[in-house]
C-alpha cells in the first residue's frame, strides 16, 4: 500500500517534528510500522474527535494509538504462545525445548492478522466512547481474539474464573488451547476452542462455515447500532449474495455496519482465487460495481483499523443525512475497507502457506532452528509488562466512559419480550378445505402487524405468492432500489428477495433484533442447511455454557415439498432438510409437520413464543380438509402428536408424520377397520419429541413415557408409520415407539419420483392407503387379501393399474 505521493510522506514528517505525542506513537512498536499515510489519517482524526468534543486534546488520541501498538504487539506475542508453548512466561525470557508443545496447533496465520483489526477495533471504541458489536467470518482466528481478551480483561465469566496475565494463568491458557480435553459428560473440557464459541467474549458466530458472515453482517445491528466486521478473502470465494450488502441496507431500518476485508491473498494451500485474478486493484473495480465504496489501508497498523472505522461510519452517516434530505437515493455506497496484509504478519512464515496453520519449518520442541526462529520471532513482540500496563491503562478506559466492555455489546446480549399474539383465527373442522400455506400466511402478517416494535425480515428465494403468502407480500414487500408499478415492491420492503437459498435465510439468520421467517421450496431449502446448522450449534452451546440466547427463535418453512411438487421432476422432491436437522439437537432444531389449516397456525403462534430456537415447519401449500380444531391444533404442537383416531384396545396402530400421509392413514384405517382389524390413528406433528434422548438437555424436552402410552396406544403391537421423510430416517427418531421389525413397519420417500401428481408421488413411494393397509396386514400376521380386493392388492404389489389405489385426498 505504500504507494505514497512525496507530500504525504513531507507532511507526517511535519508532524513528528512538531508534536511529541504524534511522534511517540509514530515510531511504532516491534513489527508494527505507521505507514506515512496512516500518519496523516491519525493526525486528521485526532483533530475531527477533538473538535466534535470526543477527545480532550490531540495528545490523547495519539497516546490510545500508542497503547494499541502495545496489545497489538503483546496478543501477537501470546497468539504464537498458544499454538507452540506449553509454559508462557510473562517476562519474555528464551524459551527452551521443553517449553514447547509436543504437538503444535492452531491457525497461526490468521489468527495473527486478527490482532491489529481487532485491537483496531477496540481502539475505535475507547477513542469515540462507544461500544461497538464486532462479528468475525473466519472463526478459526479466535486465537488471535481470545489473547487480545485476556490482554485487556474483557473475558466471559469461564474464562476469567481461570485466565489472567501470571505465569501460571497464561500457561494454563497456551495448555487448554488445542488440549483436547473432554469431560466426563463427553463435552469439551476447556473453554477454549479452535473456533469462536460461546466463551469468546462478545462472539456472535461461530464463523466455521465460511463466507455466511459475508450474508448476515447488514441484517444485523438495528438503528442506533454499530458492529464491526472482519471478512476474509478466501472467504469471499464461498457464498454467492456477499457483494449484495448495498441492495439491502437502508438507514431507516438498519444500524452502521464497518466491514473489512482482511486481505493476505491466501487459502490453506495456495493464493486466493481473488488474488489470482488480480489482487488488490481486481477487488477495488468489483467491489464498485457493485455498489460499495472501497478504502484501503495497511492492515498491519491498528491505527489504520481505527481510523477506516471512524471513516466508514462518518460516510455512511453522511449519506443516511443525503437520503434523508432528499438531495440522493437508495442505493447508498456502502462503504468496505481492504486491509492488505501478509498471511501471519509479525511472525516468521509470513506471507507463506504454512503460515496458515504452523508458519515455522518446524517443531520448536525438537528442532534448534525453529526453536531459534520462535524465540526471536517472540522477542520481537514481546511487551514488558510494565509498558503492558500503561497501555491498558491508556486503552481500557470503559468505566471512565461510562460505557460496557466489549463483551458486553449490544447485538451479543439480545433479548427480545415475545410478541403480542392477536386472538386466533381458527378455520372450522368440515367447511371446505383450506391451504395450510395460506393460514400460515395470514397468521404471520397478523402478527407482524400487532407488533411494530420488531423488525421483520422474510428470506424469500423468488416465489412467495406462488407459495401462498400473498398477504405477507402485500404487507411486507420485496426491498427494491426501484419499485416496479403495480407490484409488491418497496424501498424499505422487509422481504429479502433472492434467487440464492443461502443469502435469503442469512437476512433472518442476522436479523436477531427482530421477527424473522423464511419461505422455500422443501427440495431447495436444503441449500440452507449449513447456515442453520452452525447456527444451531452456536445457540446450543451458548445454552450449554448457562447463557442461553434472548433473541426470538427462526422460523423456516418449508412448503412446495416432496410430495406436492411431483410436477417439477424429483429434483424438487427432497425431504433431506428435515431428515438432516432431526440429526440436530431436538430441543434447538424443532421440526414440524403441521397436517392442516389450523395446525400450521398453531404452529407459527408457538414458535414465536420461544427463543433461541430454529423452528423448521414441512407446510403443504395446496387447499386440505381442516381436520383438527383450533384447541386440537394447539394440543399437537404443545405435545408434539395427538390421537386423531382414536379406539378402544387396538389392534393395530397408523401413525402418520405429515398431511398427505394422515389423509392415507385415516382412509386406510376405515378399510382396516372394515375387516374387523380395530384401528387407532395418531399424528406425529414433532418427531424429535419422541426420541430416545442423548443428553440431559434433550431429556427434559422429549415427551415422558406417560405420554407415549397415551398417544401410542400399548395395545396396539402392530404399527405402522407413514412419513413425509424416509423410512429410515423415521424409524431411527422414533425408536421409543418401535415395536420390532415384525410388528413395526415404516413407509415414506423412497427415492421414486419424477413428473407425477401428489397420488402418483403417493403411489411411486408405495405410501397410498392400500400400501398401509397391507403393511398393517403384515404387521397383524394376516393375508393382505382379507383387507384388499383383488385389483388393490395387484396394484400394490406392482402388477395392476396403480389408479385403482391412487387418491391424494
Amino acid at each position: 500500500m505504500n504507494h505514497e505521493l512525496p507530500w504525504v510522506a513531507e507532511r507526517a514528517r511535519l508532524f513528528r517534528d512538531s508534536d511529541a505525542d504524534f511522534a511517540r506513537w509514530a515510531r511504532g512498536f516491534g513489527p508494527i510500522v505507521h505507514q506515512d499515510l496512516t500518519q496523516l489519517r491519525v493526525h486528521e482524526l485526532a483533530q475531527v474527535l477533538v473538535a466534535g468534543g470526543k477527545a480532550g486534546d490531540a495528545a490523547s488520541v495519539y497516546r490510545t494509538l500508542w497503547a494499541a501498538d502495545r496489545l497489538a504487539a503483546a496478543g501477537m506475542w501470546l497468539t504464537v504462545h498458544m499454538t507452540y508453548a506449553d509454559r508462557v512466561y510473562p517476562d519474555g525470557r528464551e524459551m527452551a525445548a521443553g517449553d514447547f508443545k509436543g504437538t503444535p496447533e492452531g491457525h497461526t496465520g490468521g489468527s495473527l492478522n486478527i490482532v491489529p483489526a481487532y485491537v483496531g477495533y477496540l481502539a475505535a471504541n475507547a477513542l469515540s466512547g462507544l461500544t461497538r458489536g464486532w462479528l468475525m467470518g473466519q472463526g478459526h482466528c479466535v486465537a488471535g481474539i481470545d489473547a487480545c481478551n485476556l490482554l485487556a480483561g474483557n473475558m466471559t465469566p469461564r474464562h476469567a474464573e481461570r485466565y489472567d496475565r501470571s505465569e501460571d494463568g497464561l500457561t494454563r491458557f497456551a495448555r487448554d488451547f488445542y488440549s483436547y480435553a473432554i469431560d466426563a459428560a463427553g463435552r469439551p473440557a476447556s473453554p477454549l476452542g479452535s473456533h469462536v464459541g460461546p466463551n469468546t467474549a462478545g462472539g456472535l458466530s461461530e464463523g466455521g462455515y465460511l463466507g455466511f458472515a459475508e450474508l448476515q453482517y447488514v441484517h444485523m445491528p438495528l438503528p442506533g447500532e454499530r458492529l464491526v466486521v472482519f471478512l476474509s478473502d478466501g472467504a469471499f470465494e464461498e457464498q454467492r449474495g456477499s457483494d449484495w450488502a448495498p441492495r439491502w441496507w437502508r438507514a431507516e431500518d438498519c444500524g452502521f455496519v464497518a466491514p473489512f476485508m482482511i486481505l493476505n491473498g491466501r487459502r490453506i494451500e495456495q493464493r486466493s482465487t481473488m488474488q489470482q485474478q488480480g489482487g488488490l486493484a481486481w477487488f477495488q473495480q468489483h467491489l464498485r460495481l457493485n455498489g460499495f465504496d472501497p478504502m484501503e489501508i495497511d492492515g498491519t497498523d491498528p491505527a489504520a483499523f481505527a481510523w477506516a472505522v471512524h471513516a466508514m461510519e462518518e460516510r455512511l452517516a453522511a449519506c443516511a443525512a443525503a437520503v434523508a434530505g432528499g438531495t440522493i437515493q437508495y442505493p447508498v455506497p456502502l462503504h468496505y475497507t481492504i486491509a492488505e496484509a501478509p498471511k501471519g504478519f509479525g511472525f516468521p512464515g509470513a506471507g507463506t502457506n504454512a503460515a496458515h496453520n504452523l508458519p515455522l519449518a518446524g517443531n520448536p520442541h525438537t528442532d534448534p532452528s525453529a526453536r531459534q526462529q520462535f524465540n526471536e520471532g517472540a522477542r520481537a513482540l514481546f511487551v514488558p509488562p510494565a509498558e503492558l500496563d500503561e497501555a491498558l491503562a491508556a486503552l481500557c478506559r470503559h468505566r471512565d466512559q461510562r460505557r460496557p466492555l466489549e463483551r458486553d455489546h449490544p447485538l451479543a446480549h439480545r433479548q427480545v419480550d415475545a410478541p403480542t399474539l392477536p386472538a386466533a383465527s381458527w378455520h372450522a373442522v368440515g367447511a371446505g378445505q383450506v391451504s395450510p400455506m395460506g393460514a400460515l400466511d395470514a397468521a404471520f402478517a397478523a402478527i407482524v402487524q400487532a407488533n411494530p416494535q420488531l423488525r421483520p425480515r422474510v428470506g424469500n428465494p423468488d416465489e412467495l405468492r406462488s407459495n401462498r403468502m400473498g398477504q405477507t407480500l402485500d404487507l411486507l414487500k420485496h426491498r427494491v432500489f426501484a419499485p416496479e408499478p403495480g407490484l409488491a415492491e418497496a424501498v424499505d420492503g422487509a422481504v429479502i428477495t433472492a434467487l440464492n437459498e443461502e443469502a435469503v435465510v442469512s437476512a433472518a439468520l442476522g436479523n436477531k433484533g427482530g421477527i424473522n421467517l423464511v419461505v422455500s421450496y422443501e427440495a431447495f431449502a436444503v441449500k440452507m442447511l449449513g447456515a442453520l446448522r452452525q447456527e444451531i450449534l452456536f445457540a446450543r452451546h451458548q445454552a450449554e455454557a448457562g447463557t442461553p440466547p434472548g433473541w426470538l427463535s427462526v422460523v423456516t418453512v418449508a412448503t412446495s415439498h416432496t410430495w406436492e411438487n411431483g410436477k417439477n421432476e424429483q429434483s424438487h422432491q427432497d425431504p433431506t432438510l428435515a431428515e438432516a436437522l432431526l440429526g440436530e439437537m431436538s430441543d434447538t432444531a424443532r421440526v414440524l409437520f403441521p397436517v392442516d389449516a389450523n395446525s400450521a397456525a398453531a404452529a407459527l403462534r408457538a414458535a414465536y413464543g420461544t427463543h433461541g430456537q430454529f423452528w423448521t415447519l414441512v407446510v403443504p401449500k395446496r387447499p386440505m380438509a381442516n381436520r383438527l380444531t383450533g384447541e386440537q391444533a394447539q394440543r399437537l404442537v404443545d405435545e408434539g402428536a395427538c390421537v386423531v383416531k382414536a379406539c378402544d384396545a387396538p389392534a393395530v396402530l397408523l401413525v402418520a408424520i405429515g398431511a398427505y400421509q394422515l389423509t392415507q392413514a385415516l382412509l386406510a384405517a376405515d378399510r382396516l377397520d372394515a375387516a374387523g382389524h380395530r384401528t387407532a390413528v395418531s399424528c406425529v406433528a414433532e418427531p424429535g419429541r419422541f426420541r430416545t434422548p442423548r443428553d440431559e438437555r434433550e431429556r427434559a424436552f422429549v415427551a415422558a413415557d406417560e405420554a407415549l402410552g397415551r398417544l401410542f396406544p400399548t395395545a396396539a403391537v402392530a404399527r405402522v408409520l407413514v412419513s413425509h421423510m424416509r423410512p429410515e430416517a423415521t424409524l431411527g427418531v422414533l425408536r421409543r415407539i418401535d415395536t420390532g421389525p415384525q410388528r413395526t413397519r415404516a413407509l415414506g420417500y423412497i427415492a421414486r419420483g419424477g413428473t407425477l401428481d401428489v397420488a402418483g408421488m403417493l403411489f411411486a413411494n408405495r405410501c397410498t392407503w392400500a400400501h398401509v393397509a397391507a403393511e398393517a396386514a403384515s404387521a397383524l400376521g394376516v393375508d393382505a387379501a382379507q383387507v384388499l380386493r383383488a385389483d388393490e392388492l395387484a396394484a400394490v404389489r406392482g402388477q395392476g393399474d396403480p389408479r385403482t389405489v391412487m387418491t391424494a385426498e
